[in-house]
């Protein structure tokens, strides 16, 4: 035993001897790695000219495997048949793989991090082949925490230099609805809460495309917002025993979490509807609110390219009479008709119920978050006025056009 020499592969002080072939190497007792090789000879004539070849040489093998790469190996075609995935992907999350250890940047990262390294490979394979699939289906099977995995993954793609296409809305609501257990009644889920897959996928999907198009999803995380519109999708498909069905007990049911955000969105989904419901003249009769308006889903999603525009000609209507309102004089009985009519008021000064509406706007101008502080200005910074006077040296930063240029120079020669 050699406690001098440490292995390359591992950093173990366990080194033996080892006679193959009967040659005498090194070998790491812990991970396997050959340190030095015994030569070999194939005949007496080549031993006597001296020609004799190492053992890597002889079997093609220039490249050993670390018990760490060959677990990660395993680790990835598990990870692989757990998911149900092609051949050609394993393939393809293999070659990702072995390029990802064999890089520096990886040498000297935690078992953790080789653990999520072998996710991020199958994880970058599914999104480039299009295949369904979250980030936080792979931290589940794994037992890796999102911000970890979310760190190492973005490490991968930038070391490796992979182009990886975004996830579709479709494809999540897809992927997470496939989880749901909703779809075939069992002693958990009864059978009036059961419901077709098929048929609440479809209804989910149109729900997230309606929150997309009134700017409910941009800048959101996509997984509060599924959620929501599976649950008003769930609902509206049989609203006579679902309606007080709450939303924590239809997660529950469904077997799936229930993300804090998720009851801002569902909020916000219910007043897009109720916008888009004041629109129809057969729903203004029945005084929907938030809980019936569930039951017309299905109609407003009909009509929803419809209803939207409504929606935003409705504003612009409210603009252009407020304008008109102000242009007119004080003394003229239409601007006075006019601005009353603007202020939802009949001319005798009773409030009436105003069906010219604000048009849709995107929740960060609807409800502002308030603007942090700005912290207090040094002395040295509220001396600052902006007449001071331009260095030689700095005056070419502030120069844009070539004619600025071509006088600076006629400047600085007059002088």
């Amino acid at each position: 035993m050699s406690g001098q020499k440490k292995c390359p592969d591992c950093g173990s002080s366990e080194i033996v001897e080892d006679a193959h072939y009967a040659q005498n190497q090194l070998v790491c007792a812990d991970c396997g790695f050959i340190l030095t090789e015994g030569l070999l000879t194939t005949t007496f004539q080549d031993e006597e000219h001296l020609q004799e070849v190492t053992y890597s040489r002889s079997t093609g093998q220039n490249e050993q495997l670390s018990r760490c790469k060959l677990r990660g190996i395993k680790r990835v075609q598990d990870l692989c048949k757990v998911l149900y995935l092609p051949a050609v992907f394993e393939d393809t999350a293999l070659s990702y793989f072995q390029r990802a250890i064999e890089h520096p940047s990886f040498h000297l990262v935690s078992l953790e991090k080789k653990e999520i390294l072998v996710g991020c490979c199958v994880f970058v394979t599914c999104r480039q082949h299009n295949w369904p699939l979250t980030m936080g289906t792979i931290c589940s099977l794994l037992y890796a925490e999102k911000e970890l995995f979310a760190s190492v993954y973005l490490c991968v793609l930038k070391e490796l230099e992979l182009d990886v296409p975004a996830l579709s809305l479709t494809d999540l609501v897809k992927t997470h609805l496939n989880s749901f257990k909703l779809f075939q009644s069992s002693a958990s889920v009864p059978a009036k809460f059961a419901e077709d897959k098929e048929k609440m996928v479809a209804r989910t999907i149109q729900i997230v495309e309606l929150a997309s198009e009134t700017w409910l999803v941009t800048g959101r995380h996509p997984v509060p917002i599924v959620t929501a519109a599976a649950y008003l999708a769930w609902q509206s498909l049989q609203p006579a025993g679902r309606l007080t069905c709450t939303f924590p007990r239809f997660c529950k049911l469904a077997g799936t979490d229930l993300p804090p955000p998720a009851h801002l969105r569902l909020k916000e989904l219910n007043d897009v509807l109720l916008r888009m419901a004041s629109q129809l003249a057969w729903l203004r009769v029945l005084n929907v609110d938030k809980k019936t308006v569930v039951k017309h889903i299905g109609d407003l999603l009909q009509h929803r390219h419809f209803l939207l525009r409504s929606s935003f000609s409705s504003g612009d209507t409210e603009d252009q009479s407020a304008t008109a309102a102000g242009d007119g004089s004080e003394s003229s009985p239409q601007a006075a008709g006019g601005s009353a009519q603007a202020e939802g008021r009949h001319p005798g000064g009773k409030q009436k119920c105003s069906s010219v509406r604000r048009p849709l706007l995107p929740p960060c101008l609807i409800n502002p978050r308030k603007r942090l502080r700005t912290a207090a200005l040094s002395p040295s910074d509220q001396a600052i006025t902006g007449d001071e006077a331009i260095s030689d040296s700095e005056i070419e930063q502030y120069l844009r056009s070539q004619e600025e240029m071509r006088e600076f120079s006629k400047a600085q020669a007059w002088h």
